[in-house]
């Protein structure tokens, strides 16, 4: 499993909210094979942090294009950065 985790700055709540709505009613778009996303808000901090995550590295790298080409109103502030990872370990306790 791949994760592709990005930190956004400059989050507007109200903003968060209205794109929160957008994904719950519509899902992710078609062309990004995402099998979970997560999103993070902290609205004192203003920040937010996308989780994507993906079966293979070519369903990531396949998403990329269509995730850096989204218009910036349709993220939730501004790109701080994205980080590709393997998730090597999960822990569940017991």
């Amino acid at each position: 499993m791949y994760a592709r985790v990005v930190r956004f700055t400059d989050v507007d709540p109200d903003h968060m909210a209205g794109r929160l709505d957008d994904v719950e009613a519509s899902g992710p778009p078609v062309d990004i094979p995402a099998k979970r996303i997560q999103i993070l808000h902290d609205p004192d901090q203003r920040t937010a942090i996308v989780i994507q995550l993906f079966e293979t590295s070519d369903d990531m790298a396949a998403a990329e294009s269509a995730l850096d080409a989204m218009d910036p109103g349709d993220t939730p502030g501004t790109r701080a950065s994205i980080d590709r990872c393997e998730i090597r370990a999960e822990v569940t306790p017991g």
